[in-house]
């Protein structure tokens, strides 16, 4: 049996197809198409039209290619780049008219459960208690837990994007004083939920996303040709020493760093500022770089549920014309509440989405 997962992100809209006949969800075909949402979004987040109009277009075009390999459905969502747009529900009423495709829109707690399971399942049990750490365009997904979902899930306004877009903007490279800035704001947004880290004292911390696989590379682990099975690490030196280095260089010469690619490099620093504050103030000194993040989180929750009753909890209504977030799929725990301060593994085969950058 085969599964589709459709990633709408702040810079590629990701198409996976994965065999799901056993426990494990196996790869065998990714399509990609680069729109770089966050370069064209407005202030105070809005999507403009012609945006729209492309992710329409990538979401057809993902639609086609998951037909091809006879996926006639996938699990489609939409990460913060569309979450927290206010024009989320013209959005997803438009893509769902235009493609048949329903758009979901998961809430940050959410991602990070799912991308808990897909560290947990990575790892396997001998990881210990296991802290997750994933840095997207638009928020920081931070999760820890002893058993398969996490004890305690949150989701922060830290993404690389989105810093970038409000501390760099026009400043290539930036200045000494909005780094720090931007050091101090990451600083004060993580204090509760480091202190909450540090007091469960993880055994093992696992680091997802492209912003970590890159930061990772540049500080010298084993580049992605190796196979998703090569150990990877990174240690909070190297990624001080990494912060220092990016801070230096424009993001064109940034581009040409190990690990650094052209569509990531002007949100790397930022990236790097999250990475390293993160780690410091949670007491991390390493963490392990997990090939599986969100997609095969979704991918492991339907094999392992054997249905996908869950994935229709969180399909928001077409019919809100607010931006209020869909329904949550499992409570955090109650003791959370008082910490929260703030609202792809290889492939056998790959293809580009028509009309997108390589």
């Amino acid at each position: 049996m085969r599964m589709g997962v459709l990633d709408v992100g702040s810079n590629t809209v990701r198409l996976v197809i994965a065999e799901t006949d056993g426990a494990v969800p196996l790869p065998v075909h990714t399509a990609k198409r680069r729109l770089r949402l966050s370069e064209y979004v407005e202030r105070g987040g809005r999507l403009p039209e012609e945006q729209v109009a492309r992710v329409v277009e990538a979401v057809t075009a993902a639609r086609d290619e998951g037909r091809r390999w006879g996926v006639t459905q996938p699990f489609a969502f939409a990460t913060a780049i569309v979450r927290d747009a206010p024009n989320r529900p013209e959005i997803l009423r438009r893509v769902a008219a235009e493609t048949g495709i329903p758009l979901h829109v998961l809430p940050g707690e959410v991602e990070a459960e799912l991308t808990f399971l897909a560290a947990r399942r990575w790892m396997g049990w001998r990881a210990g208690p296991l802290a997750m750490l994933d840095i997207g365009g638009g928020s920081l997904e931070v999760a820890f837990g002893r058993s398969k979902l996490p004890d305690f899930a949150i989701s922060l306004p830290l993404g690389a994007n989105r810093l970038t877009r409000e501390f760099f903007r026009g400043q290539d490279p930036p200045s000494p004083r909005r780094t720090k800035a931007l050091r101090r704001h990451v600083r004060h947004q993580l204090r509760d939920v480091a202190a909450r880290i540090r007091w469960e004292a993880p055994r093992t911390t696992v680091a997802t996303s492209r912003t970590f696989q890159q930061l990772g590379r540049l500080c010298g682990a084993e580049p992605g040709r190796s196979g998703p099975f090569t150990p990877r690490g990174m240690v909070r030196t190297d990624l001080r020493r990494a912060v220092d280095r990016l801070a230096e260089l424009p993001a064109s010469e940034r581009a040409v760093l190990p690990g650094i690619s052209a569509a990531r490099a002007g949100q790397s620093l930022a990236g790097a500022i999250v990475a390293h504050t993160t780690m410091k103030l949670m007491g991390i000194d390493e963490v392990t770089i997990c090939p599986w993040a969100l997609r095969e989180g979704v991918l492991l929750r339907c094999i392992e549920d054997g249905n996908a009753d869950w994935w229709d909890d969180t399909a928001p209504s077409l019919r809100e014309q607010d931006a209020s977030p869909p329904r949550v799929l499992r409570p955090v725990g109650q003791d959370e509440t008082a910490t929260t301060t703030a609202a792809g593994t290889g492939t056998r085969s790959g293809t580009q989405l028509p009309g997108g950058a390589g």
